[in-house]
């Protein structure tokens, strides 16, 4: 199994809309932390997500979170 690429040692604070997202579980997309199809290809695959109402979310950015899309504080022991 491949390894995601670690984009960042934090998470990404984003203000969402109710709606559908595609965080992206590679690390290779341009456009972080959402999927912007970089995975084709690979064993990786976008994890979607829901929100029914706009809220604050914290994304992963290293890509190793127990809880994705969410951050879980994995980050701080890389």
């Amino acid at each position: 199994m491949s390894k995601a690429v670690c984009v960042q040692k934090s998470p990404y604070a984003v203000e969402l809309e109710a709606g559908d997202y595609y965080w992206c579980s590679c690390g290779m997309s341009k456009n972080q932390p959402f999927c912007d199809g970089s995975h084709k290809g690979s064993e990786f695959s976008p994890v979607k997500f829901t929100l029914d109402k706009k809220e604050t979310k914290y994304l992963c950015g290293c890509k190793a979170s127990g809880k994705a899309p969410f951050c879980d504080g994995t980050h701080n022991k890389l």
